[in-house]
């Protein structure tokens, strides 16, 4: 799976970056994680910048940084934490 890049998007990639999060204390890790923020994001709101809880992929380190679509340099982010990355 990490071999994986960016450009293969399917459901298990998605998933892949998922598992990334960090696992809530007491609650279930395949409905709610946190991203490096401490931000709650719930798995089905993947994409969904309506929700408080969406998240998005985000590229550690910037590809016009020198950064690479691999799955080592991606993470799950809560929507507005990404976007102010951006």
């Amino acid at each position: 799976m990490l071999g994986l890049v960016f450009s293969e998007r399917n459901e298990a990639w998605v998933q892949a970056v998922w598992e990334k999060g960090h696992i809530r204390p007491g609650q279930d890790p395949d409905v709610i994680r946190v991203d490096d923020y401490g931000n709650a994001m719930l798995r089905k709101q993947y994409g969904n910048r309506k929700s408080e809880y969406g998240w998005e992929i985000d590229h550690i380190v910037r590809a016009e940084d020198g950064g690479s679509d691999a799955l080592t340099n991606l993470r799950p982010l809560q929507w507005r934490g990404n976007a102010a990355r951006q």
